[in-house]
């Protein structure tokens, strides 16, 4: 249930996201996290979206970064790590060095966003993933020449492997069309689903379409990127020959109040009077009430005067003890 939720997240954020490089199976446990403390109309919105924890067979870092001497309850101070000083030339690597003994691996910096200056009721939400796999059919290097498309006539470094699974390759009917997916089974837990369409839909929209139509597509030897051919063999085997080009894909993005989390949009806080500012022991502070005053009567015939009106000052509060 919990990887079909995430995959919702991905798919609602390629569908208006200009990124590349996004996935729903980081945001998913930050909104579980905050699902699993918070109250009232948040929490039924936040569980909506993410009522249980994310498991994948991968390697993850998750925490919870607060700036130091920010109040927490003990629930809080549980779940939190060490905390931020506000100073990015300290926190950033502290950020990055736990992100890499987390996940076991060197992922790149966090974002500026994260990491940056924290406010002293700031708190920082962060993750990673890091998802190293072994295919079982290994691939060879090879060369592509494509035949049409923005390389056409071009020699392209690429990845070629023969195989006899053609239920490998299916296509799935989308709202953008025809989508063939490929998918590249790994020795372990871990498989990649290549996905292509033709036209001129958006990657943002052929990821979204591939997403949605991966339960129901089917094996076929026709469709966007898919050749089929009579070939002399020693038997009546089929052949699957898969040749795809040498990517490397990286970007940074953030998930904005803009983007759809399957309904879910963060809300900003309501601004915070100055009369219920937390005090050091957080106790709200209730101002005083304001007092008119008159000046008394002097005897004997009364004459009409204008009376005078001034406000007091509050008295200093004592110094809260936090024992």
């Amino acid at each position: 249930m919990s990887v079909e939720r995430a995959n919702t997240l991905t798919a609602g954020w390629a569908s208006v996201s200009p990124a590349r490089v996004f996935s729903g199976a980081a945001v998913y446990p930050l909104l579980a996290l905050l699902a699993s403390v918070a109250a009232g109309r948040a929490a039924q919105e936040l569980l909506a979206v993410a009522p249980t924890p994310l498991e994948l067979p991968i390697r993850g870092a998750l925490g919870v970064w607060t700036r130091e001497g920010a109040p927490l309850t003990l629930d809080w101070a549980a779940r939190c790590d060490p905390r931020l000083t506000g100073d990015p030339a300290i926190d950033r690597p502290l950020l990055d060095a736990w992100a890499a003994a987390q996940t076991g691996a060197p992922v790149p910096p966090l974002p500026a966003a994260a990491s940056g200056p924290v406010d002293e009721d700031g708190l920082v939400l962060a993750t990673a993933l890091a998802v190293t796999a072994d295919w079982r059919e290994p691939f060879t290097d090879g060369v592509l020449r494509p035949a049409q498309g923005p390389w056409a006539g071009h020699r392209l470094a690429s990845l070629h492997r023969r195989g006899t699974d053609p239920s490998a390759l299916r296509v799935a009917a989308t709202a953008a069309g025809p989508v063939t997916l490929l998918t590249v089974a790994g020795a372990a837990d871990v498989d990649v689903v290549l996905c292509t369409a033709a036209g001129g839909a958006s990657p943002g929209a052929v990821l979204a379409a591939a997403i949605a139509g991966l339960p129901s597509a089917a094996a076929a030897d026709e469709g966007p990127c898919i050749s089929s051919a009579l070939v002399d063999a020693e038997d009546s085997t089929p052949e699957l020959v898969v040749k795809v080009p040498r990517f490397a894909a990286a970007g940074t993005t953030t998930c904005s109040p803009t983007l759809p989390c399957s309904g879910w949009r963060p809300r900003r806080p309501a601004p915070r009077s100055p009369a219920s500012a937390p005090t050091a022991c957080g106790s709200p502070r209730r101002p005083r009430p304001r007092r008119r005053r008159s000046r008394p009567r002097a005897s004997g015939p009364r004459r009409w005067r204008p009376r005078r009106w001034s406000r007091c000052r509050p008295r200093p509060a004592p110094p809260a003890a936090c024992g």
